[in-house]
């Protein structure tokens, strides 16, 4: 049986900021109302980042928008959040980060089998000049598509 994933958000702009080296599935621990928040698409993973912190990784900066009928139970909406990775994974990605200068960037939230998951990435940050190279190759990539589209 195939996973039933549902998409909740995507970091468009990790792609064209950074190189993705490899990419991670972790899952991920919210409190009270954040759940609800989510299944509403209430998220924003634009200034997100991992950070490794005595053995266990933390998602810092994605912004959860408090749910409407939350009150008490909402809790604070850029708080740092617990990955659950394996150990194994943590020590792989805190050596990438410590020793080759990688960064670690949050692509994107969904839903599998009920439960929130992150799909974390092990990235190395782009120069200027190499996204103006990756815009630069869209379009002519995107040129000789209509090209041969034409042609047809």
């Amino acid at each position: 049986m195939a996973d039933r994933v549902k998409p909740i958000a995507e970091n468009r702009k990790a792609r064209h900021d950074y190189f993705i080296e490899e990419t991670y599935e972790a899952g991920i621990e919210l409190r009270g109302t954040e759940v609800k928040s989510l299944r509403l698409g209430r998220v924003s993973l634009r200034d997100g980042y991992g950070e490794i912190r005595d053995g266990e990784v933390f998602l810092v900066g994605v912004h959860i928008s408090p749910y409407e009928h939350g009150n008490r139970f909402n809790v604070d909406p850029v708080r740092k959040r617990r990955l659950l990775l394996h150990k194994s994974e943590i020590r792989r990605l805190q050596g990438a980060v410590r020793e080759r200068g990688y960064t670690l960037v949050p692509l994107g939230l969904y839903f599998k089998k009920g439960r929130v998951k992150v799909e974390l990435a092990l990235a190395r940050g782009k120069k200027l000049y190499d996204k103006r190279e990756a815009l630069a190759q869209r379009d002519v990539e995107r040129e000789l598509a209509r090209l041969a589209r034409d042609r047809e």
